[in-house]
C-alpha cells in the first residue's frame, strides 16, 4: 500500500499576499499564481476570496 501524502499547511506571509495581489492585477490566472507561490490552486483561490481579490483572467 502506498503512503498517503502528508498535507503541510504553510502560513500566508505578507510577501505571499502582496505577490498574489500583484499577479492578480496582471490577470495571470489562478494556475500561474499558485505555481509561483508554491501553493495549490484551491488554497490560492480561497485566500483570494478571503481578501476580496479577483483572480479572473477576463477584463
Amino acid at each position: 500500500m502506498a503512503k498517503a501524502k502528508k498535507v503541510v499547511c504553510r502560513a500566508w506571509t505578507k510577501d505571499d499576499v502582496r505577490k498574489m495581489k500583484t499577479m492578480a492585477k496582471a490577470k495571470l490566472g489562478v494556475a500561474r499564481i499558485a505555481k509561483a507561490l508554491r501553493r495549490t490552486p484551491g488554497a490560492t483561490t480561497v485566500m483570494a476570496a478571503k481578501l476580496g481579490v479577483s483572480l479572473s483572467t477576463r477584463a
